[in-house]
C-alpha cells in the first residue's frame, strides 16, 4: 500500500524510474512516449544533460539563502535573460520567482492590487477573467478560473470574480461572422463588463493568450488581444497574461503574446520555464508597474520562503539557454506544422472530431457525439479519460480534459510534445492517438 496521497487513491500507478529522451520508463521496463510533457512541462524531454549539469553545479555551490536578506547569481541572471527577451513595451521590468503556476497567479493578483493602492486607487479590487479558462488550484487562482467543474466543490470558499467568454471560435463564432468581427465582438465583452462594474473598481483582466487545459490549446482570433490592450489602457485596468502553459516557447515564441503584437502589464510563467527539472514559476511586471511601486512604498507586499531559489533558477536559466542556443523555437514551429498537418489528415473528416486547434507544439482535438450539431458526449462516459488510458496502455501519454463545451460537458485531448521531438515521434504520436480514439469510440 502506498502512503502517498495520490490524485486517485484507488488507482495503482506505474512507477517511473528513468527518463530517456522523450520517453518515460517504468520499473517493469515499459516505455511511454510523453506526447504531452505531463502538462506541457517537459519541453526538453527527460534527460537533458546541460540542465542536469547546471542543477548539480549550483547545488555544489549554494542551494538556499533567504531572499529577505540576500539575492543570488542565477536568480539575477535568469531575470536579466527574461527581461531582455520580453515583448516590446515591457521596458525595465522585474521578475519574481515562485514554486508553481498557481502561486504565480496568486502573486500576480496581489501585485495588481498593490499597483493600484500605491497609486491611490483604493477602489480597484475587482478582477475580470474568462470562462472556461483555468488559472490554478489555489483558492484565488481557482476563483479567477472559469471552469465550472473544477470550481464547483470549492465554490463557497471562492472570492467573487467576473467572467466573460473566451474567444472560442468553434462554439461561439457565428455563422458568416468574419474573424475580425468575432475578435471585436468577444473583446468588446470586456469593455461592456468594465463599464457595468465601474472602471474605477476594476483592477485587472486575466487571460491566457492561448487557452490551455480547460479549452484545449485555443488561440485567439487575430486582433483580439490588441483590442483588449486598448480597452485595458483606456480604463486603467491591468492586463495579466497567464502564460503558465502556453509560454516559454510552447507556441513558437518565447512569450505567447509576442505573436499578438502587445505586451501584458503582468505575465505569469511556469511549466516550460523549468521544463520539469526543478519546480519553478515566475511573475514578470512591466516597467510601469515597477515605477508605481518604486514611487510608493518601494516594497513587494508578497513574499514566499523559496522565492529566487538558487538551484531552481539555475536550472531554469539552463533550460532557456538550451532553447536559444539550439534554436528550438524554430523546431517548435517546424514540428508544430508537421503535427497540425498530421492531425488534420488523420482526424479532419473523423465523424467524432469536431475541431482541431492549436499553435506551435500545442494542439488539441475536440470530440463530439455528432459533428453537425457539435453535441458533446455524455459527461459520465469520460471519453477523454478513456482515450488517455487506451493510449497509455499502448505506450503514449496524452492530456485529457472535460468541460470545454460548457464547463462540464465537452471532451478534448491535448498534445504538447517536447521541443526536441524528431519527426518520427510526431508521426508516432498521431498514429497512436488515432488508434486510441477509434478503439474507445468503437467500444461504445
Amino acid at each position: 500500500m502506498s502512503h502517498v496521497l495520490h490524485r486517485n487513491l484507488r488507482a495503482t500507478q506505474p512507477v517511473i524510474v528513468r527518463g530517456e529522451g522523450n520517453f518515460l520508463i517504468d520499473d517493469k521496463g515499459k516505455r511511454y512516449l510523453d506526447a504531452c510533457g505531463g502538462a506541457a512541462v517537459s519541453s526538453l524531454g527527460h534527460d537533458n544533460a546541460a540542465v542536469r549539469a547546471a542543477v548539480a553545479a549550483q547545488m555544489d555551490q549554494l542551494a538556499f539563502a533567504h531572499t529577505g536578506l540576500f539575492t543570488n547569481t542565477p536568480a539575477e541572471a535568469l531575470a536579466d535573460h527574461l527581461i531582455a527577451r520580453a515583448p516590446e513595451g515591457t521596458g525595465k521590468g522585474r521578475v519574481m520567482y515562485l514554486g508553481s503556476g498557481s502561486e504565480a497567479m496568486e502573486a500576480a493578483l496581489k501585485l495588481a492590487r498593490q499597483y493600484h493602492l500605491e497609486r491611490g486607487d483604493k477602489a480597484r479590487a475587482k478582477i475580470i477573467a474568462r470562462k472556461p479558462s483555468y488559472h490554478g488550484n489555489t483558492l484565488g487562482a481557482l476563483a479567477v478560473g472559469g471552469h465550472a467543474g473544477r470550481r464547483a466543490p470549492f465554490a463557497p470558499m471562492l472570492m467573487d470574480v467576473e467572467h466573460i467568454d473566451a474567444a472560442y471560435a468553434y462554439r461561439l463564432q457565428r455563422e458568416g461572422e468574419s474573424e475580425a468581427d468575432f475578435a471585436q465582438r468577444l473583446a468588446d465583452q470586456l469593455e461592456t463588463r468594465i463599464v457595468e462594474l465601474g472602471p474605477e473598481t476594476v483592477a485587472a483582466f486575466v487571460a491566457e493568450p492561448v487557452v490551455g487545459a480547460s479549452l484545449g490549446s485555443q488561440p485567439a482570433p487575430a486582433g483580439y488581444f490588441k483590442r483588449v490592450r486598448e480597452i485595458c489602457d483606456r480604463h486603467g485596468v491591468l492586463l495579466i497574461a497567464d502564460e503558465v502553459m502556453c509560454g516559454m516557447g510552447r507556441t513558437g515564441s518565447l512569450f505567447a503574446l509576442e505573436q499578438e503584437g502587445i505586451c501584458a502589464d503582468i505575465t505569469t510563467m511556469a511549466k516550460g520555464l523549468g521544463a520539469g527539472y526543478q519546480p519553478i514559476a515566475a511573475v514578470m511586471a512591466r516597467e510601469s508597474v515597477i515605477d508605481a511601486i518604486m514611487a510608493g512604498s518601494g516594497n513587494l507586499w508578497n513574499g514566499h520562503t523559496y522565492m529566487s531559489h538558487a538551484v531552481a533558477t539555475a536550472g531554469a536559466l539552463a533550460v532557456l539557454q538550451e532553447v536559444e542556443s539550439r534554436d528550438l523555437l524554430s523546431a517548435v514551429r517546424a514540428r508544430g506544422q508537421q503535427l497540425e498537418t498530421a492531425l488534420r489528415e488523420r482526424f479532419g473528416q473523423h465523424a467524432h472530431v469536431g475541431d482541431i486547434r492549436g499553435r506551435g507544439l500545442f494542439w488539441s482535438i475536440e470530440l463530439v457525439a455528432e459533428r453537425d450539431s457539435k453535441t458533446p458526449f455524455e459527461v459520465s462516459r469520460n471519453l477523454a479519460g478513456k482515450i488517455q488510458r487506451a493510449a497509455m496502455e499502448a505506450g503514449m501519454i496524452c492530456y485529457p480534459a472535460q468541460g470545454c463545451a460548457d464547463g462540464t460537458a465537452g471532451d478534448h485531448v491535448l498534445l504538447a510534445p517536447a521541443f526536441t521531438s524528431p519527426p518520427e515521434e510526431i508521426e508516432m504520436t498521431v498514429e497512436m492517438l488515432g488508434k486510441a480514439v477509434d478503439g474507445v469510440i468503437a467500444e461504445g
